[in-house]
């Protein structure tokens, strides 16, 4: 039995007319296996910790870049899907729903920075809120 869980990619702006922080959930990808914390999520954030996102791309971009939250979007699944199984899209009300023992969130922010949360399904506990590189620093195994 695998290790399930769910990765909620959410974009993150500033409503101008209620002032007010919204965000737009666009995403829900639900992974079969590995999902615990030094799994791929751990693989993931060190991924998005070696790109970043921007609003329009230059004319010769050499790094990881992630022209916005959708950008971001599609690379992470591309990133995940290697054939069939294992990686899905579900129905954003799923989450929390599909027996998953973690759930993660990516937040891009309004300030084109990455939020990345994790949350103990089984607790309802946050066990992680920061920066990518801030939760591989935290969950990567350290050598002996």
């Amino acid at each position: 039995m695998g290790t399930r869980s769910t990765y909620r990619i959410i974009e993150q702006y500033f409503n101008s007319e209620s002032k007010q922080v919204e965000g737009n959930e666009l995403a829900l990808v639900y992974v079969q296996y590995d999902g615990y914390p030094d799994g791929h999520p751990l693989e993931t954030a060190e991924w998005l910790s070696t790109g970043y996102v921007v609003n329009g791309l230059g004319l010769k971009d050499e790094t990881l870049v992630f022209n916005g939250a959708g950008c971001l979007t599609a690379q992470l699944i591309a990133k995940m899907k290697d054939g069939a199984g294992n990686v899905y899209v579900y129905p954003m009300k799923s989450r929390g729903n599909c027996s998953e023992d973690f759930l993660y969130d990516i937040i891009v922010k309004s300030d084109r920075t990455i939020e990345y949360v994790a949350y103990n399904n089984y607790t309802g506990k946050e066990m992680f809120r920061g920066t990518t590189k801030e939760y591989v620093n935290q969950f990567k195994p350290k050598e002996a």
